[in-house]
């Protein structure tokens, strides 16, 4: 089930990306206002990426290294985690199941997360940190133009396209929304609120549950 509190995090931290910070300071003696951004959306040349293999995160005495983890500007945007193709046992389930432990133990590295992706070698999905995108097979290609129609071209579209410099600050600020709904208790009258993060996409998503 999704941490109500890493949740809260992302979604407070996403506002942040998004809108940018406020900030005063001195010019001329005199206080001055802006807005500073952590992402260049309108220049995505000027975006620092890089990916970093094995990453070590320490929290709360556990020690954690996902594959991989795309940082924009110093910013851990994107986990990715793969398995062999070799290995039968090495599944995108088995993918999935490994990020949600790094989400229990090292939560903290998900507070800035953009979105997840897992592939097996062969199938590759992107997840919006608890819900996740059907397979891309079949889904237009990294150009957008053409069919994705093999499945070994999965991982290499998603890459390709949603990891592309260009195609990653609009994915973030224009794709991803956290959704609230309203809940009453029929016996309590209590209304409660929920959260959920999810794509702007054409595409369904799963269950929370996993891929």
């Amino acid at each position: 089930m999704p941490r109500p509190d890493l949740l809260a995090n992302n979604e407070a931290f996403h506002r942040i990306l998004t809108e940018g910070v406020n900030v005063t300071y001195q010019k001329d003696g005199n206080p001055r206002g802006d807005l500073v951004w952590l992402m260049d959306f309108k220049k995505p040349d000027n975006n620092e990426f890089l990916v970093v293999n094995q990453f070590t995160v320490v929290e709360n005495g556990h020690t954690k290294r996902p594959d991989l983890i795309l940082f924009v500007n110093g910013l851990p945007l994107v986990v990715i985690e793969l398995k062999n193709a070799a290995d039968e046992n090495a599944t995108v389930h088995s993918a999935f199941k490994q990020l949600e432990t790094y989400k229990a133990l090292v939560p903290g590295l998900f507070t800035y997360n953009g979105f997840l992706v897992i592939s097996d070698g062969l199938e590759a999905r992107a997840g919006a940190l608890f819900g996740w995108l059907q397979p891309l097979y079949g889904l237009k290609s990294a150009d957008g133009e053409s069919e994705a129609s093999h499945p070994n071209s999965q991982l290499e579209t998603l890459i390709q396209g949603m990891l592309h410099p260009n195609t990653l600050p609009d994915l973030i600020r224009h794709f991803i929304v956290f959704e609230k709904s309203k809940k009453e208790d029929p016996k309590t009258g209590i209304t409660t609120i929920s959260t959920v993060k999810n794509w702007l996409l054409t595409t369904s998503t799963t269950p929370l549950t996993g891929p």
